[in-house]
């Protein structure tokens, strides 16, 4: 017997990838499943997209998706998938309200979840991501820890695995999650024809190497603001963090403690990122090749 798949279509609070994440999600899934049948073997999963109303409208309209269900109306699943959001979500809107309980009745009753992206927003509502793990794209992760301080986000994993609950990501690293999931309900052999097939990578661990740093300047400690530009502009040379605490007359273990409070780093950890940067771009510059 084959297992039940719900793939979520939000009626609100959608984006762009959005869409992606929903078309991207039917199609590898119903690709490893054509891939079973082909070779003798049954599909792993009934696959259903479900919303809360007949018509959503992506793009200002210009998309429609037309889900075949009601999430009222699917009594058990085994795997739910979260579809990205808009990434100016603030706080839960009325109509995406029964995703969220849809999302964590079937959690209970044995159900596992995939959010993709800022779908993390939708499973954080629900407070199942509470002092879990939770990869998100990094242009969005101090926003979303304002909104959700108990989360423990990941912004350098692709892929978070934890009890049950799968998350990614940002932008089309979705695509490794499904990936990941054909892998842990098919099998290997179905993941790696589905990364031949959609020409993905299949083992893609981190996502570091597409974070730009911009630095965490969004607190109001201007003893730390000032030690962060002297950083950022003083980075190539060799820096005294005592002599630089002195400077603004604090004592160094409240300058670290500071430090920490304000951007999440130590003063070195910050140095180091500083530094990691301007490698990345100049690496990153046409002409520019890796010293080996």
């Amino acid at each position: 017997m084959s297992k039940h798949l719900t793939i979520l279509v939000p009626d609100v609070q959608a984006g762009p990838n959005t869409i992606s994440c929903i078309i991207g999600a039917y199609h590898i899934f119903s690709g490893a499943n054509n891939y079973r049948v082909e070779n003798g073997r049954d599909p792993v999963f009934e696959i259903h997209l479900a919303g809360v109303a007949a018509q959503s409208q992506f793009i200002k309209g210009m998309l429609q998706i037309m889900p075949q269900c009601n999430v009222a109306d699917i009594k058990r699943t085994d795997l739910v998938v979260i579809p990205a959001i808009a990434p100016d979500f603030e706080e839960l809107a009325t109509p995406n309200a029964p995703l969220v309980k849809f999302i964590t009745e079937q959690y209970k009753q044995g159900a596992e979840l995939a959010c993709m992206c800022t779908g993390a927003y939708l499973l954080a509502s629900s407070g199942l991501l509470d002092k879990k793990n939770c990869s998100l794209h990094w242009n969005t992760a101090i926003h979303f820890r304002s909104l959700f301080p108990k989360v423990r986000v990941q912004t350098e994993k692709v892929i978070t695995d934890e009890n049950g609950i799968y998350t990614n990501g940002g932008g089309y690293s979705f695509l490794n999650l499904i990936l990941y999931l054909v892998e842990k309900f098919y099998d290997r052999a179905t993941a790696i024809y589905c990364s031949k097939i959609f020409q993905i990578d299949i083992d893609r661990h981190t996502q570091s190497d597409f974070i730009i740093f911009n630095g965490q300047k969004s607190h109001d400690d201007p003893v730390v603001q000032k030690a962060q530009q002297y950083i950022e502009d003083n980075y190539f040379e060799k820096i005294s963090f005592e002599a630089l605490s002195r400077q603004y007359a604090v004592g160094r273990r409240n300058f670290d403690r500071r430090f920490i409070k304000a951007t999440g780093n130590t003063p070195l950890e910050y140095l180091q990122r500083v530094k990691i940067e301007s490698a990345k771009k100049h690496l990153s510059l046409p002409g520019k090749q890796s010293v080996k």
